[in-house]
């Protein structure tokens, strides 16, 4: 069976290979595009937006044939030769079966309508990663209303101030509702998911498979003797979806019990008080460095940068408490990798997180607009070894389920075949 992914962007090695930057992303594919490209059955072939001074490219490595259709960096832009950029991808590789990785990009919808024009739409299948359509009536994140109609200088020259931001993802959003409208086959993995993705196309065939997590949250365990006690890990804080802003009001609490509390976090240091920093806040930015200043956190936070797949599972192993206080998501893979390695979780209650993690036995769950039970969920592990290690060992047990490559690996093959076996 020869399969075709349509990804957001290439694989490292791909990546590598063709000479593009992708940061750090992309790795969760990684594993699984070996495991089907050493497959005898399955002849794998990578399709993703490339930029446009690279030109349409191809060639092959690993046994993966790869394929890099020029788009433009604006992603709310749609131009008809994308869509022949995939048709012709589609005609080289001929494959059995189209796989389209993610609805939030406008590429998305680009790919599924060359499968249409090419009457392959009964045997394409469409994988739903998270739902900017649903995520843009959660963007704001509860911050205050009054640093909404705010922008930043570097905002009014590039035009993506938080207003703009939000409505970047309702112009994505319904080109995801159209990508979803054609589809016939769809792949979640949560009760959220499914309720959206079915709430959209009533018609539209839901197939259940789990996903498979970076190599690395496999190799390693957290331990309780050897991580930082009364640290704090959040993996992600680059817009306030992700919820930064909500454990910065929950700090202060458990300072007050805890006051050794560090947290760390990835990206943009928001105690650089260099002039170049400053140039570059954004509003959020600015919103997260006056919580700082108010509640005098400026010695509790910690932030790394950007963190490669090792740093990141090691930074994952040192914290004493992993928290996500997302106002939205599907099943966060950062979750899913504290989970796998142990780490004691607490998460806010958005999306399909119930189906990712059991309250009070696999960790804790709270109410997102909450900080104080946030702040007394963490104290709760911070005071009782005990229970951190159940939670490490519950959470652990389930995510070797959830994420086990075998199993996940084996269902995938299962709907390709299911689908192909149909409409044959």
């Amino acid at each position: 069976m020869k399969i075709l992914w349509i990804t957001n962007q290439a694989t490292p090695l791909i990546a590598k290979n063709i000479g593009i930057n992708i940061g750090h992303g992309g790795g969760w594919l990684v594993e699984l595009s070996k495991q089907l490209s050493n497959n005898s059955d399955i002849e794998l072939g990578i399709a993703f937006p490339s930029p446009e001074n690279k030109g349409f490219l191809s060639g092959e490595i690993d046994n993966i044939s790869y394929y890099a259709n020029p788009f433009e960096k604006e992603t709310t832009k749609f131009n008809y030769n994308n869509i022949k950029g995939f048709e012709k991808i589609i005609r080289e590789f001929e494959p059995d079966m189209v796989h389209i990785w993610g609805t939030e990009y406008i590429h998305s919808y680009c790919a599924i309508l060359a499968c249409e024009n090419l009457n392959l739409l009964e045997n394409t299948v469409v994988s739903i990663q998270g739902l900017v359509s649903i995520y843009e009536k959660h963007f704001y994140g509860f911050i205050e209303k009054k640093c909404i109609n705010r922008f930043t200088l570097k905002e009014l020259i590039k035009g993506n101030s938080l207003i703009q931001q939000k409505k970047a993802f309702s112009k994505r959003g319904k080109y995801e509702i159209e990508t979803l409208r054609k589809a016939n086959h769809v792949i979640g993995r949560t009760d959220w998911d499914q309720a959206c993705s079915m709430q959209i196309n009533p018609t539209i065939k839901y197939h259940s498979c789990n996903e498979t997590l970076r190599n690395q949250f496999y190799n390693k365990k957290w331990n309780l003797d050897q991580c930082e006690k009364h640290s704090i890990f959040v993996s992600q804080s680059q817009y306030p979806i992700k919820g930064l802003h909500i454990l910065l009001e929950a700090l202060p609490a458990i300072l007050e019990k805890y006051p050794n509390t560090i947290v760390y976090t990835t990206g943009k240091d928001r105690l650089d008080k260099s002039m170049k920093s400053i140039l570059k806040d954004g509003t959020y930015d600015k919103y997260l460095k006056a919580l700082i200043k108010k509640h005098s956190l400026e010695n509790h936070i910690v932030s790394l940068g950007n963190l490669n797949e090792d740093k990141m599972s090691d930074r994952f192993c040192k914290s004493h408490v992993f928290v996500s206080a997302s106002s939205i998501e599907n099943s966060p893979n950062s979750v899913g990798e504290a989970m796998l390695l142990g780490v004691p979780v607490v998460t806010s209650d958005v999306g399909g997180v119930k189906n990712m993690i059991i309250h009070e036995e696999e960790g804790f769950v709270y109410q997102a607009d909450a900080p104080y039970m946030l702040a007394y969920y963490v104290c709760k592990i911070f005071g009782n070894d005990e229970i951190a290690v159940e939670f490490s060992r519950n959470s652990r047990r389930h995510a070797q389920q959830t994420h086990n490559r075998e199993i996940n690996l084996l269902n995938l093959l299962n709907i390709y075949k299911e689908i192909g076996k149909h409409n044959n």
